[in-house]
């Protein structure tokens, strides 16, 4: 059953016929849901399949940012794919590095597709945003010149993608950042036009933003690539730079970076590094501006020293805590910043900087103090010593130090280089104090001359850097500057001895570099130290004479050159050819008149030599790699070196050897071809022989087919001719019966049909009388509605006066208390002269007394005529509430009103009550006042109760019958609007009756609406009695 139902499935899909399916759907599409279905169904194949992906639906991929660009879920889809497409997974089988050229190649054909990536960074949407420009970012990284054409020639292509520096989400700047990185190395006209799109404020706010130089990331170096990129051989976008005020912002950077290094928390170690990069990418950017021979080099320059940001990196070069290589890149920029200028050369040489200290290790390139080292991110100790800038410059250069200090000490010896180049007063200051310190003997920090003058047996240090550094500042002094030669020629080794008529005689400065130079080659010296030696001797001795007569004066030193080539040639090859090549700068410019003859020079050297000698030591010399001399320009090697030669010539040798190999397997390959075409060619045969066998088969198999079917056709025209006749048979019945059936139908129709217009006519007639009456009725119950509320207001309004004359009565009842206690204490203190009026008093206390009960009577007979009112006018509203329903709630507040005025009456009858528990009292009192007149206390005991007796006042009573006047008007008007009430049900239940005669149905719940009206106002009655 199982294999049933497999035969029967439906072939599987495979992933390629997949994406032919949504590409085809994508292409063909009208409906938007149905491209975007297609779309995300091509994204999850992107991955895996890109190849298929691309070559299916690349072209409507990237239609769709231009046809869908009012939907943002689409284009995300979009671009997603497209993302996809260039950054394939690893391990697909159709993943390619070709792909991406493919992708790029299709977006850059079209100035169009540019643009609509470009349009997308016009919206707000962040994912639009940054997957444009991840997009423009590979697309770039394929094919650079182009996306940068296109970019340049798009409307405002360069302004939209440098206003998304000033997003505030890092992800999406980040990214045009990285963009802009990409677009600027090499084109001069975008590096302009994103220069002048505000992009040097946009980098440095993005720094700042980013906590400086510091604490700041790998955005900071990013930063600093960019202005790179559009700083390099741009004197315009460089003009720009100055005039707005950046450099400025160069020296708060560097100021920010000092200032946090020597505040008391100091720089954690773990930012050190990526301050570090920071640090030197903007140095870096510095030297771009002091580029040699460039024009504006001076302007830089003058610049720089205004603005402050020569000391600042003087700082920093001489800051311990900073790396190395921050360090040399910090020389090497204060050498750029006064190279060539005289005014800034003088000015430099005032500047005072730390005292340089020795350094005893390092730390990742950082300098430890021997003595007195701080701790890392400790302060700059507020003593620290000061000492000149060329001093410290000097004793930096020709101080031993640590290795991984040999470029600081490097770049220290071309910031002195850049100190005196092209200024031959300060080359002749530097020689002269050199030459004054080296007589004197009391340098504190080494001289070039004793250093170059000490011999190799007596040095303290093994540090050939030093007589290597110390020969190259000497070269730069004396060359082509024949003043400073001749005062070089006067030093003398020798001479304070020979001041005092020493009987040695003294040794030349010349003479004595070549001695040493002899003698570190006899006993074994570092050949850095030697080659400083030479390349010494021969720039001074090149075109003058009088060194060479000099050195010439003393005999063995040629022939100690002599010796030196041979002894030289098979451990030092360099110190072999250079001293050969001095003896060939001796012999050239010695004359006749020379200590040596030039006839004697030429026989002893060829004696001493041969020509052979000569010529194979320069030509070793010329071939050797380690002499050759790298050219750098702008940070960047020129030329080809001789190691990279023979690297590339052994390459070849191994292309050659893989050739072969390969030419070898092609020749196997191509005998497998030819034998497998043989073979091909024998199947091919055999399956053409099957094919024709096949096919005569299939003839015969066809032939018998049509006899068959034509059998067939006979038998089924047959059956189908009978079968029409029985259809037209029964066909021609059926029509009968069913006019016959029509008719009767059609009649019975008509008949019910002007039935039913006339019982519709008539319904008409009654239902707009009906309606009539209704509406007549509504207004009737608005009107009604209406008056009930005024008398609702009324009944409130006379409510409140009630309560206000209880309130007043209430008031005077205290007034009347108080003025009968006045009386009371009055009449304690004249009791003597009321005990004869005592009597008569009683007498008339017994009258008021009888006066005040049947006063008491009366108003009790008024308030429980009031009382019955009141319970008569809640009946009456009660039956009103229930038979009128909109108004139900209304009189359900006038209800709650009346409960409680009905409260109050309750409180008056309780004040009634202590009334007549008062007259109860007072009768008590009088009757024990008669019987205890002769005693005069208990008689003004018995005046004073009389006297605090309660009286009421007329006025009061008139109030409480004006009341209740009005309420029995309110009745009046109640029990009226309770007939109206009355009449409109009885008109109401006509209507229903009358509508249910003519056949109209009543709501059920209409009828229990008002079943329950007429429920509610029993209910409220009953709660009424």
């Amino acid at each position: 059953m199982l294999r049933i139902l497999e035969s029967q499935a439906p072939a599987k899909q495979t992933a390629t016929d997949t994406i032919n399916t949504l590409s085809s759907r994508l292409s063909s599409a009208t409906l938007l849901e149905d491209r975007r279905a297609a779309i995300l169904g091509l994204r999850s194949f992107a991955k895996l399949y890109p190849a298929s992906v691309a070559s299916g639906a690349l072209r409507d991929l990237i239609a769709g940012l231009r046809r869908d660009g009012e939907d943002p879920d689409t284009l995300k889809a979009v671009l997603e794919t497209l993302l996809m497409l260039f950054d394939p997974d690893a391990k697909s089988p159709e993943a390619s590095e070709d792909i991406p050229l493919w992708l790029a190649d299709e977006f850059t054909q079209r100035q169009d597709n540019v643009t609509a990536l470009l349009d997308l960074l016009d919206t707000g949407e962040f994912y639009l945003r940054l997957y444009s420009l991840q997009i423009l970012s590979q697309i770039c990284a394929a094919r650079s010149q182009r996306t940068q054409e296109a970019i340049f020639s798009a409307p405002l292509g360069v302004s939209r993608i440098t206003s998304v520096l000033d997003d505030r989400r890092e992800a999406v700047r980040n990214e045009a950042l990285l963009l802009l990185v990409a677009l600027t190395p090499t084109s001069a006209e975008l590096q302009k036009v994103v220069a002048f799109e505000n992009a040097f404020d946009r980098v440095f706010a993005m720094i700042d933003a980013e906590a400086g130089l510091t604490h700041g990331t790998t955005i900071v170096q990013d930063c600093l690539s960019l202005l790179g990129n559009l700083l390099k051989l741009n004197p315009s976008n460089q003009a720009y730079f100055r005039e707005i005020g950046c450099v400025g912002k160069v020296a708060r950077l560097l100021a920010q970076v000092i200032q946090e290094e020597e505040s008391p928390d100091g720089v954690p170690e773990w930012t050190r590094t990526q301050r570090d990069v920071n640090l030197w990418g903007l140095l870096t950017v510095l030297q771009l501006f002091l580029v040699r021979g460039s024009q504006s080099t001076g302007l830089s320059q003058d610049a720089f020293w205004k603005s402050g940001v020569l000391k600042r990196v003087l700082q920093i070069a001489f800051h311990e805590t900073f790396g190395s290589n921050v360090r040399a890149r910090a020389l090497d920029t204060c050498a750029g910043i006064i190279r060539g200028n005289s005014d800034l050369q003088e000015q430099f040489g005032d500047l005072a900087v730390p005292a340089v200290r020795q350094v005893q290790q390092t730390t990742n390139g950082r300098a430890t103090p021997k003595a007195n080292s701080a701790k890392s991110g400790a302060s700059t100790p507020a003593n620290v010593e000061m000492s000149n800038v060329i001093e410290s410059l000097l004793e930096l250069t020709l101080e031993s130090t640590a290795t991984p200090f040999f470029d600081v000490r490097l770049a220290a010896c071309n910031c002195v280089k850049a100190f005196f180049e092209g200024h031959n007063g300060i080359r002749g200051h530097v020689l002269r104090r050199a030459i004054e310190g080296h007589r004197m003997g009391d340098d504190a920090v080494p001289n070039i001359l004793t250093v170059l003058l000490e011999p190799p047996n007596t040095r303290a240090n093994q540090d050939p850097y030093q007589q290597w550094m110390a020969a190259v500042l000497l070269i730069h002094l004396l060359v082509e500057n024949p003043e400073n030669k001749s005062t070089a020629l006067k030093v003398s080794d020798r001479e304070a001895e020979a001041s005092s008529e020493d009987e040695y005689e003294a040794v030349t400065f010349v003479q004595s570099i070549t001695s040493n130079v002899v003698a570190g080659v006899q006993h074994p010296e570092d050949e850095r130290a030697l080659m400083g030696y030479l390349m010494l001797l021969s720039t001074w001795l090149f075109e003058d004479p009088n060194a060479v007569n000099d050195l010439l004066d003393e005999g063995s030193n040629l022939q100690g050159l002599i010796s030196a080539v041979k002894v030289a040639s098979p451990t030092m090859p360099l110190v072999a050819g250079l001293c050969t090549f001095l003896l060939g700068i001796i012999y050239e410019f010695s004359t006749r008149d020379s200590p040596i003859p030039r006839a004697t020079l030429h026989s002893v050297l060829q004696k001493g030599l041969t020509r052979e000698v000569y010529v194979d030591r320069l030509t070793r010399l010329h071939r050797d790699p380690g002499f050759e001399a790298s050219v750098i320009m702008n940070g960047v090697q020129k030329g080809v070196s001789r190691e990279l030669v023979d690297s590339l010539r052994a390459q070849i040798e191994e292309q050659k050897a893989l050739l072969e190999s390969s030419e070898n397997e092609f020749a196997t390959l191509r005998q497998q071809l030819e034998q497998e075409s043989l073979e091909h060619r024998r199947t091919k045969e055999s399956t053409a022989a099957e094919l024709n066998r096949i096919k005569h088969i299939n003839q015969s198999l066809q032939n018998n087919h049509e006899e068959e079917t034509q059998a067939m056709q006979q038998e089924f025209a047959r059956q189908q001719s009978v079968l029409s006749n029985m259809h037209g048979t029964t066909l021609t019945q059926m029509k009968k019966e069913h006019s016959t059936a029509l008719e009767d139908l059609h009649r019975k129709h008509k008949a019910e049909k002007d039935y039913l217009e006339q019982r519709r006519t008539a319904l008409e007639r009654e239902v707009a009388r009906q309606r009539e009456g209704i509406v007549k009725q509504q207004a009737e119950i608005e009107k009604a509605a209406s008056h009930a509320r005024h008398i609702q207001n009324e009944q409130q309004a006379e409510i409140e006066s009630l309560h206000k004359n209880l309130k007043t009565i209430e008031e005077q009842l205290s007034k009347t208390r108080k003025e009968h206690d006045s009386a009371l204490r009055s009449a304690r203190t004249e009791v003597g002269d009321q005990l004869r009026d005592a009597e008569a008093r009683a007498t008339e206390a017994e009258k008021k007394l009888n006066d005040a009960q049947s006063t008491l009577e009366s108003s009790q007979n008024e308030i429980r005529e009031l009382k019955n009112q009141l319970a008569d006018a809640e009946t009456r509203a009660s039956s009103i509430e229930a038979t009128l329903n909109p108004l139900q709630a209304n009189f359900a507040k006038t209800k709650s009103e009346k409960d409680e005025l009905h409260t109050r009456l309750q409180t008056m009858n309780s004040d009634v009550e202590k009334l007549k528990a008062e007259n109860t009292n007072l009768q008590s009192q009088l009757s024990s006042t008669t019987k205890e007149l002769e005693a005069a206390k208990s008689a003004a005991k018995t005046a004073s109760n009389q006297a605090t007796e309660p009286d009421i006042d007329p006025r009061e009573l008139e109030e409480l019958r004006a009341a209740a006047a009005k309420q029995k008007d309110v009745q009046t008007e109640l029990d009226d609007l309770l007939v109206v009430f009355a009449d409109l049900e009885a008109k109401r239940a006509a209507d229903k009756k009358r509508l249910k005669d003519l056949g109209e149905e009543v709501s059920e719940d209409e009828e229990d609406e008002a079943g329950d009206v007429d429920e509610d106002g029993e209910e409220d009655e009953e709660n009424i009695d």
